[in-house]
């Protein structure tokens, strides 16, 4: 036995609760939230669904913070499946019982299990830390990477946000984008690419489908704007 207790819903929709030494194989990114995402008057915090194009469906979150991190993983090409609130995770510490949702669980490409805790940095008290610390460790006890993150880069988010408002099937024109890798195989600065493969208003909603499923390239370190240089490199 580790010390560690880890209870989830099971297939069945019923709660399991396992050592955590008997969840490694577990495919968290895949399980229902242990916790809703209830949304009522006066909430100080924001609540919602996003949709991800990664999965084709819904994961919750439960702060505009949370929310933006979800974009970042929907958008991170080694991100193959993700879940909110994947597990309770409990152990006894100075005598007292204690414990932690995560907030997320990721499977990246290679098959490794990510479990994510999304905080502002200004908003770690001690009590945070020391659940954060223990998570961490009782992560690496299964071969989990855990993860602490805060505020993202502002221009980065910024400009993800905005890819993000096109990574919807809908938005790709298949003859767009089979003629986009020749427009753009010398770097060109968005509009004129855009142009060059017709109508701006029809071509550049297939361009941000494209840079979003990481088909084109572009710097997303300075703010996206009609002179941002596009490539056919991709990420």
């Amino acid at each position: 036995m580790s010390g560690f207790v880890v209870a989830y819903v099971g297939p069945d929709g019923r709660e399991l609760r396992e050592d955590l030494s008997a969840v490694a194989g577990v495919a968290f990114e895949l399980v229902p939230p242990v916790r809703s995402f209830p949304a009522y008057r006066g909430q100080r915090n924001n609540t919602g669904l996003w949709w991800s194009a990664t999965i084709g469906g819904h994961v919750g979150f439960e702060s505009w913070l949370e929310r933006d991190h979800l974009t970042l993983l929907d958008f991170d090409p080694s991100v193959v499946a993700m879940a909110s609130q994947p597990f309770w995770l409990s152990w006894d510490q100075a005598g007292r019982r204690r414990s932690h949702a995560p907030d997320f669980f990721v499977r990246l490409v290679d098959g490794t299990g990510v479990v994510i805790d999304v905080r502002p940095a200004t908003r770690v008290r001690p009590r945070d830390e020391a659940a954060f610390e223990t998570t961490g460790r009782a992560c690496a006890e299964v071969g989990w990477e855990y993860r602490l993150v805060h505020e993202p880069d502002p221009v980065v988010m910024a400009n993800v946000r905005w890819l993000a408002g096109y990574r919807y099937p809908r938005c790709l024109r298949p003859a767009v984008a089979a003629a986009a890798p020749a427009v753009f195989a010398e770097p060109t600065p968005l509009m004129d690419g855009a142009t060059r493969l017709g109508d701006p208003l029809a071509s550049l909603p297939t361009v941000f489908h494209l840079l979003w499923r990481g088909r084109l390239g572009i710097d997303l370190t300075v703010p996206l704007s009609e002179l941002s240089i596009v490539s056919a490199a991709g990420r």
